[in-house]
């Protein structure tokens, strides 16, 4: 390595990528000194980024021209943004043109020596219920979950040129300091949720332990390995949603069958009701050697 210290680039800097920053820049924080690095698109988030002490990078992940610089720039690398949205000009309905720009710019000179993907559990669609371990075939069942499958596809050929990379596949991310990070608006505009016989198993990280979980895997990640990043909740949807609204004072929301709720519900939230898992979070505890700060969503809501 060329730098005196390690230099972190966070490709996607927004919620989870500052809490990042926040535990590195703690007192007494495990992790070697690092300069963090990251990419924005939007010059009016340069000073904000210098003032939380993050060296910013002007580019845009939608023009691969604007990533040249990236090479070399960075010993590690965390890839935070997601893929584009339905209608953004991707070329294809299940690529990521992004993490394929973001792969062959860190190639063009000194490759980092890790990387972290936030990928998503959505990858193994429907497992009806059953506990899903990383070694499931997936089986993704949206067009956003494709392009995350193209998006890990990308990461593991830039793992096979040399670089140590990890995919971490996220479930819902939640934390009481996140916009919209709890389901506290959901409760009050009394959005239904399904009967117990229809509802479906849910599984959710606090946003800090995601940020713990990144650090851990950029630095003790094994090769091109996957990891399950969830809690050990194993709630159903309609549970989740009744403990919250226990914890806040609210009414529950009401119940429907899955029947009626196709004809009440927006489509995107009926597609979350449409898979059912229980994320095998073992890998993630044992080989990172993690412990969780709120290991169950009733202890992260309370805070």
């Amino acid at each position: 390595m060329r730098f005196r210290r390690e230099r972190l680039l966070i490709v996607g800097c927004g919620d989870v990528g500052q809490r990042v920053v926040r535990q590195l820049q703690a007192p007494g924080a495990a992790a070697p000194r690092v300069r963090v690095l990251a990419l924005t698109s939007s010059p009016d988030r340069v000073e904000g980024l210098r003032a939380r002490g993050i060296t910013p990078l002007l580019g845009n992940l939608d023009n691969a021209a604007t990533l040249r610089r990236l090479s070399g720039v960075a010993t590690r690398v965390m890839h935070l943004a997601p893929p584009p949205g339905e209608g953004a000009g991707s070329g294809s309905w299940w690529r990521d043109p992004r993490t394929v720009a973001l792969a062959r710019a860190l190639r063009l000179r000194s490759q980092p020596a890790s990387l972290v993907y936030a990928s998503t559990s959505g990858v193994y669609g429907d497992c009806q219920g059953a506990l899903v371990p990383e070694t499931r075939a997936l089986a993704p069942a949206t067009p956003r979950a494709q392009r995350r499958v193209n998006a890990e596809r990308a990461v593991r050929h830039l793992g096979r040129a040399g670089v140590r990379a990890s995919i971490l596949r996220i479930p819902g991310i939640y934390a009481p300091d996140r916009a919209g990070g709890t389901p506290e608006a959901r409760l009050r505009k009394g959005t239904p949720v399904l009967v117990a016989e229809d509802d479906v198993y849910t599984n959710h990280i606090h946003a800090d332990d995601l940020a713990r979980v990144c650090l851990r895997a950029l630095w003790k990640g094994r090769p091109q390995r996957i990891y399950n990043v969830s809690d050990q909740s194993h709630l159903k949807m309609g549970d989740y949603f009744d403990l919250a609204a226990d914890l806040y004072g609210l009414p529950r929301p009401p119940r429907l069958p899955r029947s009626t709720a196709q004809n009440e519900l927006p489509v995107v939230l009926l597609s979350f009701m449409s898979e059912s898992r229980r994320l095998d979070n073992r890998r993630m505890l044992q080989e990172l050697g993690l412990r969780l700060r709120y290991p169950t969503v009733a202890e992260g809501l309370r805070t």
